[in-house]
């Protein structure tokens, strides 16, 4: 048989959800244990409206926690609400057995508050957007901040290129 091979722009839900499906029962088998990935949603509420103003999103699977999305405006930014998020998120992923965190984000996002945190550098793509870096974090959630080892070995980052 040779298959057919279609580029798309938009996929279709049920597309999307063969593919997940085919990936997961493929990842059971060779990871030996069922892939379960649980959401994590923490939501930052305007008081009055109930209006969603920012928050994080992830998930957990074999044991670590993936940070998706994580956003707060510009007003909520700088009184640590950030660090408090992040501790929410870390404090349930260790209740739900992970022992690792990580995350990616931009050079013009915040980077250095990750790293304040323990996360350290794992990877990085140079001009992933013009003059801007993607940064690959990981923290191990055995400990609430970083170890002195571990804030001495985290990568540095270097200034923007703007």
């Amino acid at each position: 048989m040779v298959p057919e091979i279609q580029l798309t722009k938009a996929p279709a839900t049920e597309e999307i959800r063969a593919i997940s499906l085919l990936l997961r029962q493929f990842n059971e088998v060779a990871g030996g244990r069922p892939y379960e990935d649980d959401p994590l949603a923490i939501l930052v509420r305007d008081p009055e409206s109930s209006e969603v103003l920012g928050g994080l999103l992830a998930w957990t699977a074999y044991s670590i926690l993936h940070i998706d999305l994580f956003y707060l405006p510009e007003s909520l930014r700088g009184a640590g609400l950030g660090t408090r998020l992040l501790a929410q998120a870390e404090e349930e992923a260790i209740r739900r057995g992970c022992h690792t965190a990580w995350l990616d984000t931009f050079s013009f996002q915040a980077p250095t508050l990750y790293q304040r945190l323990g996360y350290s550098i794992f990877g990085v793509i140079e001009g992933y957007a013009p003059g801007h870096s993607r940064y690959f974090l990981k923290k191990p959630l055995l400990t609430r901040t970083a170890t002195p080892q571990q804030a001495k070995s985290a990568q540095r980052l270097p200034r923007d290129t703007r």
